[in-house]
């Protein structure tokens, strides 16, 4: 079973997605939108990290996944 961990921080405004093994990360890459990728060291993302991002004190953080099959 996939497992996501998802984390908001109201004091650095910050929200960081895991979708991999939080441990091996080796290597944070910036794209230049106020994203940050983390990556493994195979070069594969396990997670991304979005700076700047807030919401308002009376809104509810609701997430929602939707995964799809993808055939080679």
């Amino acid at each position: 079973m996939a497992e996501v961990n998802v984390y908001y921080d109201s004091i650095g405004n910050t929200l960081t997605v895991w979708f991999g093994e939080r441990s091996s990360e080796y290597l944070c890459e910036e794209t230049g939108d106020e994203v940050i990728l983390m990556k493994n060291q195979q070069g594969e993302v396990i997670g991304f990290e979005k700076l700047n991002y807030t919401i308002s004190d009376n809104t509810n953080l609701k997430i929602s996944l939707e995964t799809a099959l993808v055939k080679p």
